[in-house]
């Protein structure tokens, strides 16, 4: 057996689970901002000012990995969801487009290109959910699996303004960190209440993932997924009923405990699919490239990957601290 095509796998979801952690707290500050003043949008903005473009980085490496590492794959996929991709697109050219106009712009336009900024990355974030919706069904047809779709677009949108609320926590002070505390509050709610229907309807919806989960008791091992989740939610309420409270821990905690929920459901997600590619229909090894385009590829990805994670790792390091106003106006 080719162990390339299980590389390139794991890489994928590698660029996926970064994606989602590092844009989804940027998309998560966009969709949070109508809740705060024009003073705290300031701060909000230079929070996320020197990172959210290069963010975008990890979700060009793993569609570029689905591209060409497994080429039948992408055909299929992209094809499935051609429009939904492209709407959420649209979101993340929009918010782009209002994130640089806004520096421009005075008084009330100022206002509307928030707002814009405010619809693109809703708009991308829902759409990134649905996407996944259509994915985790197989592109089946149905009011049902549309249902699920929208529910998926739904959950992807809190947790994203849980990462947005927790990431803002840690990078600000006084009055915008307390309504970051109440925002936390409210997207851990969300995505419990989210979490919770996602993983009640997904075995409704794919036989595959409801063998693989219930089969018990040869599945039990994986019990231990859904548990550490619960416990990590658990976790990041205290740690912000800490804070709020006047603790003299880490700000970053919340932050921390959220990614911890986040890996942990990107696993389950994960153990749902493999071997798949596209579920039910295309695995790794049916979907991968010829070997010889696999090894060429690996070496490219081996030179090019830790090169984006130093230039990641360096460009937090650098940005730290409490973002201030006025940085991006």
């Amino acid at each position: 057996m080719d162990i390339l095509p299980l590389v390139f796998f794991f890489i994928m979801g590698l660029a996926v689970l970064v994606y989602v952690v590092l844009d989804g707290f940027d998309l998560g500050v966009g969709m949070l901002m109508p809740a705060a003043t024009e003073k705290e949008q300031s701060v909000m903005v230079s929070s996320i000012g020197p990172f959210w473009d290069a963010n975008e980085t990890w979700l060009v490496l793993g569609v570029g990995v689905l591209l060409i590492a497994f080429p039948v794959a992408h055909g299929v996929v992209l094809q499935s969801l051609y429009l939904l991709a492209v709407a959420m697109l649209i979101g993340i050219m929009l918010r782009g487009v209002a994130f640089e106009f806004r520096m421009k712009a005075q008084g009330w336009h100022r206002e509307l290109w928030n707002w814009l900024f405010w619809a693109g990355s809703f708009i991308a974030s829902f759409f990134q959910g649905a996407m996944l919706g259509r994915y985790i069904t197989g592109f089946e047809s149905g009011f049902f699996y549309l249902a699920f779709a929208v529910l998926c677009g739904a959950s992807v949108c809190g947790g994203y303004v849980l990462l947005g609320a927790t990431w803002l926590i840690g990078k600000t002070e006084g009055p915008l960190q307390k309504k970051s505390f109440a925002w936390a509050r409210w997207g851990l709610l969300w995505v419990a209440f989210a979490i919770a229907l996602v993983s009640a309807a997904t075995p409704l919806v794919s036989e595959t993932v409801r063998d693989k989960w219930f089969d018990f008791p040869r599945t039990l091992f994986v019990m231990v997924l859904p548990i550490g989740c619960g416990l990590a939610w658990l976790w990041t309420w205290r740690e912000v009923g800490r804070l709020e409270g006047g603790s003299k821990a880490s700000h970053w905690r919340p932050f921390m405990g959220t990614v911890v929920v986040f890996v942990l459901a990107m696993m389950g997600l994960a153990y749902s699919l493999f071997p798949y590619v596209v579920i039910d229909r295309l695995t790794l090894w049916e979907a991968a490239a010829h070997p010889t385009a696999l090894r060429f590829t690996f070496i490219g990805t081996a030179i090019v990957l830790p090169f984006i994670i130093g230039y990641t790792i360096v460009s937090y390091r650098i940005f730290g601290g409490k973002a201030k106003a006025g940085l991006y106006d």
